[in-house]
């Protein structure tokens, strides 16, 4: 089976994950990338405690793009100091690991 990872982000809003989820699925670094619903998070920044509304974003990619995607999503966040995260896969529906090696030229 391929590896596969799935590549975590937060966006300060819907258009911003959208945007750059569109852009990392057809540049063929990640197969699909789920926007969910927003959140509210609560972080310290700066020496403050914070509160904002985030967007939430999984990206499903092969493990062997997983380091460019993660420098793609950065390079194009908004944030200073943005929330990127890589989640290995144990285990997938082969059908589906081939799906996303196929479709990130990883295959």
């Amino acid at each position: 089976m391929t590896a596969l990872v799935s590549v975590y982000a937060v966006f300060a809003g819907e258009d911003e994950a959208e945007r750059i989820g569109r852009a990392m699925v057809e540049a063929g670094l990640a197969a699909c990338v789920n926007i969910l619903g927003p959140c509210r998070s609560l972080y310290r920044w700066q020496g403050r405690v914070e509160t904002a509304r985030e967007v939430p974003a999984i990206f499903k990619a092969a493990a062997g793009r997983a380091q460019a995607l993660v420098a793609a999503i950065a390079e194009r966040h908004s944030y200073e100091v943005p929330a990127i995260t890589v989640w290995p896969i144990d285990q997938a529906l082969e059908r589906y690991a081939l799906w996303i090696a196929a479709e990130t030229g990883a295959g």
